[in-house]
């Protein structure tokens, strides 16, 4: 049975406490040489997924004229959340580097495969397969921080759009764009908490026993 020393906890610790949602202004003009991307990629196929399915597809991308429909997808979309907000944040929101499309050297879209078949665990909870996808990004996040590689989730899209653009079958679902690339710094805290977008909530806010 494996177990893990004080100083490999801590260092965990320390990786989840230092991930960051990296933006297109931090990126460097700077190539991930494969060897990390097969790591990174190697932590998400690793991940937990209900059913032992491993419903996960990966589709890497450095190719800039696909990164630029993509980016007018973003583009479109960013539009439309911007006028969901309202005074100091509809100011905030103007400002705001939300993606890194153009500006990554690779982006990652991780599709969700459903089974042809029942799988264990998944049939009650049909969203399961699709939480384990999550898993999977997750595991990449972390690696990627590990190996300093900065890692930001693009949700301002289309997933049908970006499904045509990437000649996606039909029964694929995407789940996360991401952009990826080394950077110029990684944040002591999150970017959005930095600027005061929302504040961070303590554990006891969020953690409840034996019920509500």
């Amino acid at each position: 049975m494996k177990e893990f020393t004080e100083v490999q906890i801590k260092t965990l610790e320390e990786i989840i406490l230092h991930r960051r949602d990296v933006r297109g202004n931090r990126f460097l003009d700077k190539k991930v040489p494969q060897d990390v991307l097969d790591k990174i990629v190697y932590a998400g196929v690793n991940a937990p997924s209900v059913g032992f399915s491993q419903p996960w597809e990966f589709v890497l991308i450095d190719d800039q004229e696909v990164k630029k429909k993509v980016k007018a997808s973003f583009d479109k979309e960013n539009k439309k959340g911007g006028n969901q907000f309202e005074g100091e944040k509809a100011d905030k929101y103007k400002q705001l580097k939300l993606e890194g499309i153009i500006e990554a050297p690779i982006n990652m879209a991780v599709f969700y495969k459903p089974s042809n078949s029942p799988t264990l665990g998944q049939t009650t909870i049909e969203e399961a397969g699709v939480y384990s996808v999550v898993c999977a990004i997750q595991n990449m996040w972390l690696m990627a921080r590990a190996l300093n590689v900065g890692l930001g989730w693009v949700s301002i899209i289309d997933p049908n759009k970006v499904k045509k653009i990437l000649n996606a079958p039909d029964d694929r679902q995407l789940i996360g764009y991401l952009c990826l690339g080394y950077v110029d710094k990684f944040y002591d805290n999150p970017e959005l908490e930095r600027l005061n977008w929302e504040k961070r909530k303590d554990t006891s806010d969020v953690v409840k026993f034996n019920g509500y």
